[in-house]
């Protein structure tokens, strides 16, 4: 496949984030966090996408985050899972982009402060989502799910509809906020964890070097 960090890559497509912070997620912002830690869960779609010479479209994969602090001071835990029915070539080139030399977005967003990392798995990975109804569900058995619906008005129940804005942001430009009703993690040690009513968001990707 040659030198990762040598090979042009791009994939753009759907995210879910499900976190531990509250809605608005402090961390968007260079603020602590709620907890005063990290736990999420995060799915990507590609809708579009290549490393090399290996297509990457219509791919599904998963990350799991862990971090004893904010985000910037580092020492997190991170763990990909690829979709198994992903072909092997794409299997490998998921798991050069969350190698340690990799350049481009990714590299500058999350991996950094999460150097600590598992053995990727692969399993079947579904991944629903409506960003504009701010609905997703996020199943990959045995390792993960989450339910994301729109974010409510405790005294009416009406929907409420928030979106952050981040012209300069590392992971998107703007997203629309939501609700973790549920989300289960078990993937051992500190990869595993449970959310309940607590910030999700829903977005597009396009990430390349």
């Amino acid at each position: 496949m040659g030198e990762p960090a040598k090979i042009k890559w791009r994939m753009a497509g759907k995210e879910v984030a499900n976190c531990n912070c509250n809605w608005g997620c402090p961390c968007q912002f260079n603020a602590p966090p709620t907890a005063g830690q990290c736990e999420a869960l995060a799915a990507w779609q590609i809708s579009e996408g290549f490393f090399g010479d290996t297509r990457l479209d219509r791919v599904r994969f998963a990350r799991l985050y862990w971090w004893p602090g904010s985000i910037p001071e580092g020492n997190g835990v991170r763990c990909t899972i690829v979709d198994e029915q992903a072909s092997q070539e794409q299997r490998d080139a998921l798991i050069a982009l969350d190698g340690v030399n990799m350049a481009g977005s990714i590299g500058r967003s999350l991996r950094p402060s999460a150097p600590n990392l598992i053995e990727a798995l692969f399993a079947p990975v579904t991944f629903n989502v409506d960003r504009e109804k701010r609905r997703a569900t996020i199943r990959i058995p045995g390792i993960a799910e989450s339910d994301t619906e729109p974010i409510k008005n405790s005294s009416t129940g009406e929907e409420h509809k928030a979106r952050i804005a981040l012209p300069n942001g590392f992971e998107f430009k703007e997203v629309e906020m939501g609700n973790t009703v549920n989300c289960r993690v078990s993937a051992g040690d500190k990869l595993t964890f449970e959310l309940k009513n607590s910030y999700a968001q829903l977005n597009a990707f396009d990430w390349n070097n």
